[in-house]
């Protein structure tokens, strides 16, 4: 038996993340009918790599996303004719953060381990090619091992093992075949990106507030931004998505989006570096860089995102936030023309 102390609430506008409750759990109760139901929102709580705690009781890390995630499986269950709450957590007594966390690491490392196979069967396959230049099925496979640990990285919320050698591995298999990583692509110049519309999910938090200001002040200082559900949407014309599924723009591996835009557009700046340290520290929660100014920026942010609830209007807040940082960092570069 777990229990945790809970703060429950059913509309988003309500939900506002407690630095104390670790956890977020949906609790669901489905009608016996339609009968697929149950099977169609276990499949959806796989996928978002959520862990059973008891049935109808799943546990994800209390961050903005995997909110947004439980949220809209929530409004599913109510489509559904079922009901459900989520709640944020605080776990007391009976199982423990540490209990939770190794269950996530476990899901985790089994994934990993299926690609390290997986990458294996393609580089002897490799091996066994009888002319030297790869076969279009071959990079597709190795193309498909790539999105797959995308996939699996993005629901790796406490650093599974595997993870390393499995981006090792298939880094290699992508040398092999010549295919590169995103990060590893030719720099983009800024006038590719101009006059877009960049699009992201709602509830913009460090990575997606620090990217716009990143778009902002060196690549389209007129840029505009368009925020949508989570899930669904459909890219138009002109538009580039960030911090996002699918998105042109998003976590790779274990770097976060203003760390993959830094990259993509070869922006060297020391002080750049700095705060992509600080925003990658927030944002994966995994104290790569311990940098000592991580703790105050984010308490900044996390109060800007308490008081504000409109996004544009959180872009903007943050971007003077952002501005006063790189110049604390010795950032002197102008924004562009």
């Amino acid at each position: 038996m777990f229990h945790p102390l809970l703060t429950c609430y059913d509309r988003p506008e309500m939900a506002a993340p407690s630095p104390e409750n670790r956890w977020l759990l949906l609790v669901h109760q489905l009608p016996p009918k339609p009968s697929y139901a149950r099977v169609k929102v276990w499949r959806r709580l796989q996928a978002l790599g959520a862990i059973a705690l008891k049935n109808a009781v799943y546990v994800l890390p209390n961050r903005d996303s995997t909110r947004e995630d439980f949220e809209w499986i929530a409004r599913e269950v109510h489509e559904l004719g079922g009901s459900a709450t989520v709640c944020e957590a605080r776990l007391v007594q009976g199982v423990d953060d540490r209990e939770i966390e190794d269950q996530f690491q476990n899901a985790r490392a089994a994934d990993y381990q299926g690609l390290l196979k997986d990458a294996q069967q393609v580089k002897k396959s490799l091996r066994g090619s009888r002319t030297r230049k790869p076969t279009a099925e071959q990079r597709a496979d190795v193309a498909s091992l790539r999105r797959r640990l995308a996939a699996t990285t993005e629901l790796d919320f406490f650093g599974a093992p595997n993870r390393v050698p499995a981006e090792a591995a298939i880094a290699e298999l992508e040398r092999a075949v010549g295919l590169s990583t995103a990060t590893a692509r030719a720099p983009l110049g800024p006038t590719e990106l101009r006059g877009r519309i960049w699009v992201t999910r709602t509830g913009v938090h460090v990575d997606r507030i620090a990217s716009a200001w990143l778009v902002l002040r060196f690549i389209d200082p007129e840029a505009r931004f368009e925020f949508v559900a989570a899930k669904g949407h459909r890219p138009q014309p002109g538009q580039i998505r960030f911090d996002m599924f699918e998105a042109e723009f998003t976590h790779e591996g274990d770097l976060c989006t203003f760390e993959v835009l830094c990259a993509r557009l070869a922006l060297n700046d020391p002080a750049l570096r700095a705060i992509a340290e600080i925003v990658h520290d927030i944002d994966l929660k995994d104290e790569k860089f311990e940098r000592p100014e991580t703790a105050g920026v984010a308490r900044l942010v996390a109060g800007l995102a308490r008081r504000v609830r409109d996004d544009a209007e959180r872009i903007a807040r943050g971007c003077d936030l952002f501005d006063d940082l790189y110049e604390a960092f010795g950032g002197r570069r102008s924004k562009p023309s």
